[in-house]
């Protein structure tokens, strides 16, 4: 049904946007930063408009607590399952639900608390992709709560400043398409459209995310609680020597995670799944052959040789999206350059131009060169070497900032993988310092890791901004105001996230099965295999050579103006997923495509979003509060266990696909 909006002309001529006094006053200091020096005029000549305001108390502090929460949560989903999630929609929902609460609100202030709230949820990729390694490698024998916030604050802090300049670039003149960014304006739209009409949306809403919530929660505290059935089914069979293993995980965060994504990214990374699974560990297992169980012995082979195909995919996917960010980035420099000089000639910049002066952007950088100097020098204790270092992290964190941001707007924030680049860097910096502290260095490995960690969170951060800023840019929001609250839950989220680690690693052990920490562990591989020699370098070189051919593929979809595009990073993500996270994503994705060839309304898409937002909120959260209970008492038995209902959990995992996918599928 359409709805019937009492709001009679578009979003963005009526959504200007300032302070009031009141709201200001806690504020000005921080204020007088920005609008004197850098927008005098625009700044006054916006004040007849009366516009509605952005950040306010309210969304301050909605923000905070969301950046928060959903840390925690896809902290959980990371260590989990490898891949994690956007966090825009969700907050987007939840918000809505709670500033309804209040007598006045609006959308730009909506904006503003799931732009605060993804950001937190993103930098928990940052952290978890890579700080655990140092726990796995035996560098820290338990998280470090002051160590992780640092380098997730720094880390996450760069990344912010680092695509100041990209937004234009990117979101204005190239139009890069930021799907959940669009997705999470729709939602805000129709949102406000509804507060302000007399008909129902029919899509649920809030009530539609806490139902699935439920429902995911409930299912987690069954598997992983009560122990009530197996977190996935798998199997294996021998054909002629070679093994053949398959299996999908019972998670409905999974199934959500590729209903997001969509279908075209859900076959690439199952496409991964089936190189390493059906083609490589056959053909390795045929040559070498095994011992064993066959799913055991597939297992080790790919943990200790077949992952690294994914490695040498990265690197090359890494290299490639730098080449084809050359030019977005420089146009992106020259825009934010040209914006200061107008700015300082008194030129008119309308609001919804108005970012982050890059003048602040430079100095804020320069700064914080400072504590990342001694992050280095604390592991290294060499001056000149810490020097270096810090130097490498700038270049690497800018450049894979950009990458993110640029392969955000192709592909997503979802199933944009940080990894690669991140691997690209460590390896880089590993290879750097070998030669400079040589193979028997007891630092070497740590340091790069720490390299690593911090343009991580620049790289996650660089690629949410810029879906929160085309979500802002859709709606009418100012960016600079989008850009201070991103450092908000970059600070919010840096705060809790060694305190979930810590909670994480002492109930499940990361690292375990139960967590098994795909990322941060290819992250200790690579380490620690240039500093022993033991890196599988022919796997590496093999994975680079299938990066290279699906370059040329993508390339020819290109040319043939196809809609399927083969981006490489997607199916390098499922080259060293395990195949069973990998399956559940692909059927999630095949559920969003015939909910989008169904002919169901629109309405029926936006309700799918919200029940996949729901599962993957409900079943992330769950997983942290089973494992508080156990972190308080230190008894990983704390939890009883009903064991012998694996049947249960596979019809109740069914059900929940088919529940999706005829809610998607509804016609009206």
């Amino acid at each position: 049904m359409k709805l019937k909006s009492k709001i009679a002309y578009p979003f963005h001529q009526q959504l200007n946007t300032q302070f009031s006094f009141i709201i200001n006053y806690p504020f000005l200091p921080l204020q007088s930063l920005f609008y004197f020096p850098y927008f005098p005029q625009s700044f006054q000549g916006e004040k007849m408009s009366k516009p509605l305001p952005e950040i306010t108390p309210k969304a301050i502090v909605l923000g905070i607590l969301l950046a928060m929460i959903l840390a925690g949560a896809n902290a959980y989903l990371g260590l989990f399952a490898g891949m994690t999630v956007s966090a825009s929609i969700p907050a987007a929902v939840i918000s809505m639900g709670v500033l309804r609460l209040f007598r006045k609100s609006n959308i730009l202030e909506n904006n503003i608390v799931q732009t605060a709230a993804s950001a937190g949820e993103s930098l928990a990729a940052g952290v978890i992709f890579t700080i655990p390694a140092l726990v796995l490698m035996g560098v820290w024998t338990e998280f470090d709560y002051l160590e992780v916030a640092k380098i997730s604050a720094i880390g996450g802090v760069i990344g912010v400043l680092f695509t100041v300049p990209l937004r234009r670039a990117l979101i204005v003149e190239a139009k890069l398409k930021y799907p959940e960014g669009v997705a999470t304006a729709a939602v805000l739209e129709a949102g406000e459209a509804s507060r302000t009409s007399e008909v129902e949306d029919e899509s649920g809403g809030l009530m539609t995310v806490a139902i699935s919530g439920l429902v995911g929660g409930a299912m987690k505290l069954c598997q992983q609680g009560y122990a009530m059935w197996h977190a996935a089914i798998e199997g294996a069979t021998v054909v002629g020597g070679s093994i053949f293993g398959i299996g999908t995980d019972l998670s409905p965060a999974l199934i959500s995670v590729g209903y997001i994504v969509g279908r075209n990214i859900g076959i690439l990374v199952v496409a991964g799944g089936l190189i390493s699974w059906g083609i490589a560990i056959p053909i390795y297992t045929a040559i070498y052959g095994f011992e064993g169980e066959p799913m055991s012995a597939a297992w080790d082979i790919w943990n200790s040789q077949i992952r690294y195909l994914g490695v040498g995919t990265m690197v090359v996917g890494g290299v490639w999206s730098l080449i084809n960010l050359f030019k977005p980035l420089v146009d992106g420099i020259k825009a934010s350059l040209e914006a200061l000089k107008k700015s300082k000639t008194n030129a008119n910049i309308p609001r919804h131009e108005q970012d982050f002066p890059i003048n602040y952007v430079g100095m804020v950088l320069a700064v914080l060169l400072i504590p990342v100097y001694l992050l280095y020098f604390e592991i290294v204790n060499d001056v000149a070497i810490a020097a270096l270092l810090a130097v490498v992290m700038m270049v690497f964190g800018f450049l894979f900032s950009a990458v993110a941001a640029y392969m955000a707007g192709m592909v997503g924030s979802s199933n944009n993988p940080i990894s690669g680049v991140t691997i690209a860097t460590i390896l880089f910096a590993s290879l750097l310092l070998l030669s400079l502290l040589g193979k028997n260095s007891d630092v070497g490995a740590s340091a790069a890791i720490m390299i690593g960690a911090v343009v991580c969170c620049a790289a996650a951060i660089g690629g949410d901004n810029l879906q929160d800023l085309k979500t802002g840019y859709i709606v009418g929001a100012t960016p600079w105001k989008q850009q201070v609250m991103q450092i908000v839950g970059v600070l919010s989220a840096s705060v809790v996230l060694g305190l979930v680690l810590d909670i994480l690693h002492t109930a499940y052990t990361i690292g375990s099965p139960t967590l098994s920490a795909p990322q941060a562990t290819l992250m200790k591989s690579v380490a620690d295999g240039v500093f022993t020699g033991n890196l599988p370098w022919t796997m590496v070189g093999f994975g680079a050579i299938i990066g290279v051919i699906i370059i040329l593929i993508d390339l020819r979809q290109e040319r043939i103006g196809s809609d399927f595009r083969v981006p490489i990073l997607a199916v390098a993500v499922g080259i060293y997923l395990p195949i069973e996270l990998t399956v559940p994503i692909f059927l999630g994705g095949m559920i969003a495509h015939f909910g989008n060839t169904s002919g169901a309304p629109e309405i029926m898409k936006k309700k799918g979003l919200l029940m996949a937002s729901g599962l993957i909120t409900g079943e992330a959260l769950v997983g942290i509060l089973v494992a508080v209970p156990i972190f308080i008492t230190g008894s990983k038995g704390w939890w009883p266990q009903f064991p012998g209902f694996q049947f249960v959990g596979i019809i109740i995992f069914m059900a929940i696909i088919y529940w999706l996918y005829k809610s998607v599928t509804q016609k009206a």
